[in-house]
């Protein structure tokens, strides 16, 4: 694990909740609008995860987790500043191109079926699913949120780099390695 990291991922507050609670070790990627004619591509293994309120809405999730829009990391704090809280590391990647594939996601991820419908279709078909260990600081980070960070965009630079030495991974390795065989189990 690098020792501190200034790149972030942004991502819906409610699957940082999710991340968060454990319910989930991975993130779903299509790609923002600024993303260029290339789409997403996996530039950083290692990344804090931006929590963003833009385009969320509780008909996007699946019924049982509609909740996690409640969730403090999901609520868009009132300094109007991004609270670090969660750090990921990139386990494996998978890239789906087949629409087959997209019923198995239902089970390790909290997003409904019309919601990764919607973008594995956006512009050319595919999506990235991202198996990730996710960390978590006792304390989180207030950070500046700079008109830079705006926008469709996944990837954002924070203009300083934070210390990952103080993080607790949020699953035990069992409980990670049990995440990690129903994602593995996607891929076969």
């Amino acid at each position: 694990m690098l020792t501190q990291n200034q790149m972030a991922f942004k991502e819906w507050g409610a699957v940082c909740a999710a991340l968060g609670q454990g319910v989930q070790s991975v993130l779903v990627r299509k790609g923002g609008i600024h993303e260029g004619q290339e789409g997403f591509r996996v530039d950083h293994r290692e990344f804090w995860l931006f929590p963003t309120r833009f385009h969320q809405e509780a008909d996007q999730l699946q019924p049982a987790y509609s909740d996690l829009l409640k969730a403090p990391i999901a609520i868009e704090p009132a300094s109007g500043k991004i609270m670090l809280a969660l750090y990921a590391v990139v386990e494996k990647v998978l890239e789906i191109n087949e629409p087959s594939a997209l019923p198995g996601l239902n089970s390790i991820q909290v997003l409904n079926r019309e919601t990764i419908q919607k973008r594995f279709e956006y512009k050319n078909p595919g999506l990235f699913v991202l198996l990730i260990r996710t960390y978590c600081l006792a304390q989180p980070v207030e950070v500046e949120n700079e008109t830079r960070y705006a926008g469709c965009r996944t990837w954002v630079e924070l203009s300083e780099k934070y210390p990952t030495n103080n993080l607790t991974p949020l699953l035990t390795d069992e409980q990670f390695l049990q995440q990690q065989q129903e994602f593995e189990q996607l891929v076969s």
